[in-house]
């Protein structure tokens, strides 16, 4: 039973200091790794995530959640995942609903929107230089290419990442 305060404290904890689920995997990444699961195992349970449609965050806490504790543990870890956001959402919804006027509401959120992205980019680098050791190959390089361009037209992210993993079976 301990063992599932652990994780229950873990994803509490992630879920209540991280803004979105791109942060969360910077969080997860840095607990996780060397604890719960290797680095190999986290970069499968990502792309996993990725790939599966639904949140990718909340996967990938029942995807660790599963391997720090079978089936309660991913239990335990999708429950403490959500907890966080559904108690703050009920309030931030009902402050929001008073103030939606406000100027400085909107402010707020388009100050959030680069910080959010160079937040996702970090995350990439560090998922793409530690599943090599720091030093990527060409192929890789070339998936990654391909793949933003693919996505920037509009690709289904899915599909993409399907490719992607096809791709890195025959090419890596």
């Amino acid at each position: 039973m301990n063992h599932l305060h652990h994780i229950f404290w873990l994803f509490l904890k992630i879920n209540l200091l991280s803004t979105s689920g791109s942060a969360s995997v910077a969080l997860l990444h840095s607990e996780a790794v060397g604890t719960i699961m290797t680095e190999a195992q986290f970069i499968q349970a990502v792309g996993l995530s990725s790939l599966l449609p639904g949140s990718d965050a909340l996967q990938l806490a029942m995807f660790i959640g599963t391997e720090a504790g079978g089936f309660w543990g991913a239990t335990v870890a999708l429950i403490a995942s959500l907890l966080p956001p559904t108690i703050l959402m009920f309030g931030v919804v009902k402050i929001l609903h008073r103030l939606r006027r406000e100027r400085w509401i909107g402010g707020f959120v388009e100050g959030l929107t680069p910080a959010v992205g160079v937040l996702m980019a970090f995350v990439a680098w560090k998922i793409l230089s530690g599943s090599n050791g720091g030093e990527l190959p060409l192929p890789v390089w070339g998936i990654g290419v391909v793949s933003l361009i693919v996505l920037w037209f509009d690709a289904p992210a899915p599909l993409v990442l399907l490719l992607a993993g096809l791709a890195g079976m025959f090419l890596l």
